[in-house]
């Protein structure tokens, strides 16, 4: 088992960083961190999307020397909300986002845009060889072979900002011949705000309940992901990726309090933990920070009081919450760009309550299923340009059916 690649760069501080979804749930905990790291951490670019407002809070305390937006049009009214003395260069569009995340002052980029978006600043941060701490797990369910071997051939380390991949990470990285010694890894998932509910309760969920998550506070798209366990099948197909394991090495399991992220089997009948309570300040800060490791001063975390925890775990009702089975077959059949495009549209329109739930998972199934007879895309060997367009052209495919899609 060889991870995305070595973190072989010699480690200075204050590392400059350029936060690619700044205004987000990831980035806010980012600039939070940094806030109480200033001898440490240094931001060095922001990128925001639509949130103009909260973008020109972040960088008038920040003061990076480059910003970048969604959109052309919003310039004025970013430069509008700047402080007077402050005149940083704006970009905008997936081309900005790009120049963001390869500047050649930037030592690290966190990619936390959502989505199948954030997967251009991903791959040209990779392709010049930077320290990228990956929030973006669609980059990889996308991509995840192409930037794998870009990796490797332009010495980029990628740090996984997951809560339980970065938990994989930390079980693994202090031994050596892992590929030999290690027999499955464990991801666990909350299950959400509906673990142990039956179909006929399902059938009545509202876009309120699926957003209150019981142990985290992340996004609306992330959340709602959760509760129908996509989320868990898209960090299989990430944790597939990140260590080179084949699918049958990965299993998942339901652990409700959230306080194990995640765990390493091995082959002597050992197991590997890490535990922490529920907050993504923590592997934020040790992917900024690896391989060194920063106080809780740094990441503001509480501590973790193993007197008042019980841990449980279950297995996921694969039947009910189907769209971790529909990630396996997506895995298995090259049709991870399909698979996301639904997802990233079914769980829209359940946000705006144009499908039940239970109809998420339905909707990305059909969306599967015309997928498998189209011509399977292969990315080995394509441009950086000629990947984005191939992947461009069936994620856009996907979108347009998913979005007429009809039960």
């Amino acid at each position: 088992m060889k991870y995305i690649s070595p973190f072989s760069n010699e480690i200075h501080f204050p590392k400059r960083l350029a936060l690619m979804g700044a205004t987000g749930t990831i980035g806010t905990n980012a600039l939070n961190i940094i806030r109480n790291s200033k001898e440490y951490f240094e931001v060095y670019a922001l990128a925001g999307g639509k949130n103009i407002e909260k973008l020109a809070e972040q960088a008038n305390e920040f003061t990076p020397k480059f910003l970048a937006i969604q959109y052309k049009n919003d310039i004025p009214k970013l430069l509008s909300l700047l402080k007077a003395n402050y005149k940083p260069e704006i970009l905008y569009g997936k081309q900005g986002y790009s120049t963001l995340s390869s500047l050649d002052e930037v030592d690290m980029v966190l990619a936390a845009q959502v989505g199948a978006a954030g997967i251009d600043a991903t791959l040209a941060a990779v392709n010049v060889g930077k320290q990228v701490a990956l929030a973006n797990k669609e980059s990889l369910v996308l991509a995840g072979s192409f930037i794998r071997q870009l990796a490797h051939q332009k010495n980029a380390t990628i740090i996984p900002v997951d809560s339980e991949h970065y938990a994989l990470f930390q079980c693994l990285a202090p031994h050596k011949n892992t590929d030999k010694n290690v027999k499955k890894l464990i991801l666990t998932a909350s299950g959400g705000p509906f673990h142990g509910k039956d179909k006929n309760f399902l059938k009545n969920v509202q876009v309120e309940d699926a957003l209150k998550h019981p142990n985290w506070k992340m996004g609306a798209k992330i959340t709602i992901d959760s509760a129908t366990l996509m989320n868990k099948g898209l960090e299989v197909i990430e944790a597939c990726h990140l260590y080179g394991v084949p699918l049958q090495d990965i299993e998942v399991l339901i652990h409700q309090q959230s306080i194990i992220h995640s765990l390493v089997a091995w082959k002597d009948g050992s197991i590997t933990a890490q535990l922490a309570v529920p907050d993504m300040k923590l592997p934020i800060c040790a992917a900024f920070s690896f391989p060194k490791m920063l106080n809780q001063e740094n990441n503001i975390i509480a501590d973790l009081d193993l007197t008042k925890q019980s841990l449980n775990f279950d297995k996921p009702n694969k039947e009910l919450f189907s769209c971790l089975n529909l990630a396996y077959h997506a895995f298995t059949n090259n049709i991870c760009i399909e698979l996301n495009a639904a997802n990233e549209i079914a769980v829209e329109r359940f946000l705006q309550k144009n499908i039940s739930f239970l109809q998420i998972p339905m909707l990305i199934e059909d969306m599967l299923t015309y997928a498998n007879g189209l011509q399977a895309i292969t990315l080995n060997n394509s441009t950086i340009e000629s990947a984005l367009a191939l992947i461009d052209e069936r994620d856009n495919l996907i979108r347009e059916k998913a979005k007429k899609w009809n039960n």
